[in-house]
């Protein structure tokens, strides 16, 4: 008997461990961990609207629930009977839907699926949305990590609803609503991109937000296989590498060669961070052993800038454009975002940079020369001195030299 009930435990225990695998499995959109999160908690917050369920119902964001359905209501028209139709698209769906959070959601099935079903559009006629920092507002929460529904939803509710003069579809769409968000060029549509393999908004960005062709090169560094971090710009500019921007597409594509480090322009602004942040984040969660750009990106970022006066030399170099105004700002913020970063990955794509940049800093020539050209070498007078100095230099040796000569003729 007692051996009956072990092996009904046993079997119990074995039908969850499936269920919880199969759920871990499909979990897409998850809560920030503590340790990420307490570095800065408003980073992965909404500030004025919530369509995921993690955030719903939050005071602060209650200001924009009525609006949801006034834009509902203007996206629909006379045909308020479409609402029912929505509804009943997405029920279906809910089980999957659920599945792709990692916490369980605390809302009925009638209301999980009227939350889903009240997608959010812009009336450019609505004198709230003219307002820039309103739309600045919604980029910023409609990429945030927790703030996302799965995509399979979205895609649903926009085959039901038919869109007024649009032709293009829903990733076309949502690209060009994040365009201006994305530091460097912005987003490019991703060929041959599935959308029914796009997890939600999120993804769509990461995916299609980079067309680098960098590779990460995997044993770069000879022996233990550990590698060292470079310096920081000012270091790096003492150890004679010249900083240059360069005019790439992408930011991430960086380049070093002969003793020139090249860096495409990184413009930052107040929603940097939280986007930044956000990516990292999703990359933690959803990277696996893929190549993780934007953490390997910010590692570069974090080991160039240590100080104000880090970001005040790349600002002069235009690689920086700062749009907060505080250097200061800029390096604790960059500091911070690298908490919680484990680096070097095996991946990591800028390893034989940071190979060739920690080699060249560690020849003495390279320093001495930096050094001279630092000390004499940067003003007129330096020059003038130099130049005054070497001749002098010449004139004492050819003297030696005849010296020596008449001295041997005698």
């Amino acid at each position: 008997m007692q051996l009956g009930r072990s092996a009904d435990v046993s079997i119990t225990i074995q039908e969850k461990l499936k269920s919880v695998i199969a759920s871990e499995l499909g979990c897409n959109i998850f809560r920030i961990h503590s340790q990420l999160r307490k570095v800065n908690e408003k980073a992965y917050e909404p500030e004025i609207i919530a369509i995921g369920p993690y955030h719903r119902g939050k005071p602060d964001l209650s200001g924009m629930e009525e609006h949801k359905l006034v834009y509902l209501k203007s996206l629909l028209g006379q045909k308020i009977e479409k609402v029912a139709t929505c509804v009943a698209a997405v029920k279906p769906l809910e089980e999957k839907a659920r599945k792709c959070y990692a916490e369980p959601i605390a809302l009925s099935s009638d209301e999980f699926c009227r939350n889903n079903a009240q997608k959010d559009l812009i009336d450019k006629t609505d004198p709230v949305f003219r307002l820039e920092w309103i739309l600045n507002s919604l980029q910023r929460d409609l990429m945030l990590f927790e703030n996302q529904l799965p995509f399979f939803i979205l895609c649903k509710l926009y085959e039901i609803i038919e869109l007024p003069d649009q032709e293009s579809g829903l990733i076309d769409l949502a690209l060009n609503f994040f365009s201006d968000l994305l530091p460097g060029h912005g987003t490019t549509r991703e060929n041959g991109n599935p959308q029914d393999n796009i997890k939600h908004l999120l993804d769509l960005i990461h995916r299609n937000w980079s067309t680098s062709k960098l590779k990460p090169v995997k044993e770069v560094i000879r022996g233990t296989g550990d590698m060292a971090l470079i310096r920081c710009s000012m270091e790096l500019a003492e150890a004679g590498i010249k900083l240059e921007k360069i005019a790439q597409e992408d930011i991430f594509d960086i380049e070093f060669e002969n003793g020139t480090l090249r860096i495409p322009t990184l413009a930052i602004e107040e929603r940097t961070e939280s986007f930044l942040r956000n990516l990292v984040a999703y990359e933690q969660y959803c990277g696996d052993d893929q190549i993780n750009i934007v953490t390997d990106y910010v590692t570069f970022l974090g080991c160039l800038i240590k100080s104000a006066k880090d970001v005040a030399k790349l600002s002069h170099r235009g690689i920086i454009r700062n749009l907060i105004g505080e250097n200061e700002v800029i390096s604790q913020m960059l500091n911070k975002l690298n908490v919680c970063i484990i680096v070097p990955s095996r991946n990591f794509l800028y390893a034989e940079i940071f190979e060739r940049l920690n080699i060249h800093c560690s020849r003495p020539v390279n320093r001495w020369r930096a050094t001279l050209w630092r000390n004499y070498c940067n003003t007129p007078s330096g020059i003038i001195s130099i130049i005054a100095a070497s001749f002098l230099l010449i004139l004492t040796l050819l003297q030696t030299i005849f010296l020596i000569l008449s001295w041997k003729n005698h």
